[in-house]
């Protein structure tokens, strides 16, 4: 069986990313694509695992398949474009010297294009046969290159792991697509009428100097007192943002065994979540608050909510890196109960630390 060696693939793939490269053309607008249907064609290489084999010797490795199939896809909107796609392709054993059964592909991927521009993110499932036939999860990345409005080649990679024999094949698809519908016309403004000067002296016309909006937030330079702002920002009439107030909080609760004033790893991630907070606004103290249950004394309560509220501070100061002088512990004892009942539930209930820090921050009122 004739093979296509590797050589002759990457020789293949650079010629048409240069072929590529030479014929721009004009690249419709990602919103004039939503909505719309393509059907397409393509051929594809695949290097296969090098773990595939084809019998159970050793040395039956299959080293590639190449292969055309085509494809049908859906821009469901401007950053989103589904796609099912299949391809027939002859796998080839690395000794070349045995005929293996053909194999194909039936793939449902969901295609990201990040700057609603021509290189995407493609990521889906794919029932691959090279043998035998499995399913594997794919992701890579390619680039469309747009002949006209309707028509584009593109090159892709992908990466495929197949679950069931931990198989891992790499291939590269260059193809052809073609858009269904009629892009949105241009507007043209026609040429103003030329009529014949009249016989007495011409007066030069002085066009009007067009004002501008250096910065396209909608307001004129001359009325902007507020240059550069960024164009996602919704600004007032003078050009300057317009921010709104947001509350930004963080709340600590934890319990403890009773007569004991340590803290339990379980509450571990809600402590990292408070010293992010105060690592992100520095200017911020907190105070922990201990509380006991009414068992005991109280003055013996007393010192333990003590306690507790020191420990808490003292895992967020050792564990977590928060400097010693924005903390500050405070035992309330038993004079603040959660609940008042004299049960187990309500014990439990009421040994606890209590915090809560929050601040508000201004934030760009988006377009």
């Amino acid at each position: 069986m004739r093979y296509l060696p590797v050589s002759k693939i990457s020789q293949f793939i650079g010629l048409s990313i240069f072929s590529l490269s030479l014929s721009a053309a004009e690249q419709p607008s990602a919103e004039s694509l939503v909505g719309k249907v393509y059907l397409g064609g393509h051929t594809l290489y695949l290097k296969t695992d090098e773990d595939r084999l084809f019998n159970s010797n050793a040395n039956s490795s299959i080293d590639h398949a190449s292969g055309v199939g085509a494809e049908a896809g859906y821009r469901i909107s401007e950053l989103f474009e589904t796609r099912l796609s299949y391809t027939h392709f002859n796998p080839v054993a690395e000794n070349h010297n045995v005929d293996l059964s053909s194999g194909k592909s039936i793939a449902l991927d969901l295609l990201y294009f990040p700057f609603k521009d021509s290189f995407y993110v493609v990521g889906g499932a794919d029932v691959l046969d090279v043998e035998e036939s499995n399913l594997s999860a794919a992701l890579g990345a390619g680039y469309r290159h747009y002949l006209s409005k309707n028509m584009a080649l593109y090159f892709e990679g992908k990466g495929h792991y197949q679950f069931e024999d931990n198989y891992t094949d790499l291939s590269a698809k260059l193809g052809f697509i073609y858009f269904f519908g009629t892009q949105k016309a241009e507007i043209k403004r026609s040429e103003p009428v030329k009529t014949k000067a009249a016989v007495v002296a011409p007066i030069a016309a002085v066009a009007p100097i067009a004002e501008l909006d250096s910065d396209n937030d909608g307001v004129l330079d001359s009325k902007d007192n507020c240059a550069n702002t960024p164009a996602t920002d919704k600004v007032n009439e003078v050009g300057c943002t317009v921010f709104t107030e947001a509350q930004d909080t963080v709340e600590l609760l934890i319990n403890f065994d009773s007569n004991k004033a340590v803290v339990k790893e379980k509450y571990k991630p809600i402590m990292v979540k408070v010293a992010k907070f105060m690592e992100a606004y520095p200017d911020l103290s907190l105070t922990i608050k201990g509380h006991s249950s009414a068992k005991g004394s109280a003055a013996y309560n007393q010192t333990l909510s003590a306690k507790r509220a020191q420990a808490v501070v003292d895992v967020l100061i050792n564990d977590f890196g928060v400097d010693a002088s924005r903390l500050n512990s405070i035992g309330y004892g038993e004079s603040e109960l959660l609940n008042t009942d004299n049960t187990a539930a309500a014990h439990e209930q009421n040994r606890r630390i209590e915090a809560t820090i929050s601040t508000t921050n201004k934030v760009a009122e988006k377009r």
